[in-house]
């Protein structure tokens, strides 16, 4: 049987994790829909709200994948590597529910009971920590499977609650989404060890590749915990300085869209793109990565323009024809975001290329860079305007500050590759 190329493994993963994200986008955002018609406009507002704040510091967790990745890809280590994730993964989850669920309780005094922020926080953890471990593993098939499954668990759980329990709907929102992240998990684990199974808890014998590994993970949690700060300073921007119906605008319409899109352009690229690229420069196959980086551009070229000409054509009767009226202010905001969103594609490739080298720090900073991007712009923009577009065009400056950024540390790289090479590889 012929071995397949990074490029191809990379569109065939790439491609069906498009349509698993579609079908995912099509049950979750027909949800979103549907409980915006007659869910109460702060109702909604808070229970995402709620649902950020505990995914910020569990997200962090993710960060972990991508070390993960090389580092496996380098080493093959996965019995220490795991362990090492597990022991963290523990201290997170005690840390969000000693720090995180009080302040939801008892800083924002969100009505939610105790058991469910509960249930939230041990669900997100189990399928951060699963969802980890297929990726290390390259299982692109049952990451798939995941993306579509998740939203379809979420509604069935919400109309059990809902319609048979007769629980109230914020209630069975936070319910659904505790349940639905417990089954993904524990569909995961049964999945993956069909394939591998892997050892139980245990000590870990650290040489000097665990340790890299460790301040790799460090960094890249870091690097996580600052891409999802990018979008809740926008939510804390508009909360700042704008009102409850502009935030619900925020929350309800274009939060979703921004989320989809990742989910279907950006996320894509680190789930599937930079697993491969991690193999090619470790087997420093140069022209692999060549035609990976061609066909990433390609599609967010594509991507970029067609969203772009869609939003700006299209965006008010779009809004309008999915959304209940006083939604409609949300039309200029997604147009305006649009403008940006080539940037996050391009960059999302250019961290996946700096980080398979190893490069974690790098990618950090600019990371950091984007939200120093972000508050500054936004209050250039502030002085000349006072409307919500002025967050939404301070987001897309952080993206573009990156970009640029991040296409200057990629220069680098290749020159510095280019004068390892040997003298025969140059000719050609």
């Amino acid at each position: 049987m012929m071995q397949t190329t990074a490029i191809e493994r990379v569109k065939s993963a790439f491609i069906a994790g498009l349509w698993a994200t579609l079908a995912s986008i099509t049950i979750g955002f027909g949800f979103k829909i549907w409980l915006a018609q007659w869910v109460a406009k702060e109702d909604l507002a808070l229970y995402h709200t709620s649902i950020d704040i505990i995914s910020l510091s569990l997200i962090l967790m993710t960060g972990f994948r991508s070390s993960m990745v090389v580092s496996y890809s380098q080493t093959q280590n996965d019995k220490d590597i795991t362990n090492i994730f597990r022991y963290s993964l523990i201290t997170m989850v005690l840390l969000t529910w000693g720090v995180v669920l009080p302040y939801i309780k008892h800083t924002l005094h969100i009505p939610v009971e105790y058991f469910h922020l509960v249930g939230i926080i041990l669900g997100m953890g189990f399928k951060v920590y699963f969802t980890n471990q297929i990726a290390m593993y390259r299982m692109y098939n049952i990451s798939n499977k995941v993306t579509w499954m998740e939203p379809l668990a979420q509604i069935l759980v919400f109309f059990i609650c809902f319609y048979l329990l007769g629980q109230a709907a914020i209630a069975s929102l936070f319910i659904s989404m505790m349940l639905s992240s417990l089954a993904m998990a524990g569909f995961m684990f049964i999945s993956r060890r069909k394939q591998i199974a892997t050892t139980p808890l245990d000590s870990v014998n650290m040489d000097s590749s665990l340790v890299s590994f460790v301040k790799k993970s460090f960094t890249a949690s870091l690097e996580a915990g600052a891409s999802i700060l990018m979008i809740y300073i926008t939510v804390l921007l508009t909360v700042a300085h704008f009102s409850i119906e502009e935030l619900g605008d925020f929350q309800v319409v274009v939060r979703p869209v921004i989320t989809y899109l990742t989910l279907l352009f950006v996320f894509p690229i680190y789930r599937f793109v930079l697993p491969e690229l991690a193999v090619c420069v470790r087997n420093s196959d140069i022209q692999q990565i060549k035609q990976i980086k061609k066909w990433i551009y390609k599609l967010a070229a594509i991507v970029g323009s067609g969203f772009f000409i869609t939003m700006l054509l299209f965006s008010h009767d779009i809004v309008a024809w999915v959304f209940p009226p006083e939604y409609a202010q949300a039309a200029p905001v997604l147009m305006h975001f649009s403008m940006f969103f080539i940037f996050m594609i391009l960059n999302a490739y250019q961290l996946a290329f700096i980080k398979a080298h190893g490069l974690f720090t790098q990618s950090l900073m600019i990371r950091i860079s984007g939200i120093c991007g972000l508050i500054v712009s936004y209050y250039i923009y502030s002085e000349v305007t006072d409307n919500v577009v002025a967050v939404i065009l301070a987001l897309g400056t952080g993206y573009l500050l990156m970009f640029i950024l991040s296409s200057l540390v990629e220069r680098q790289i290749h020159r510095r590759e280019h004068c390892n090479m040997p003298m025969e590889q140059k000719i050609k």
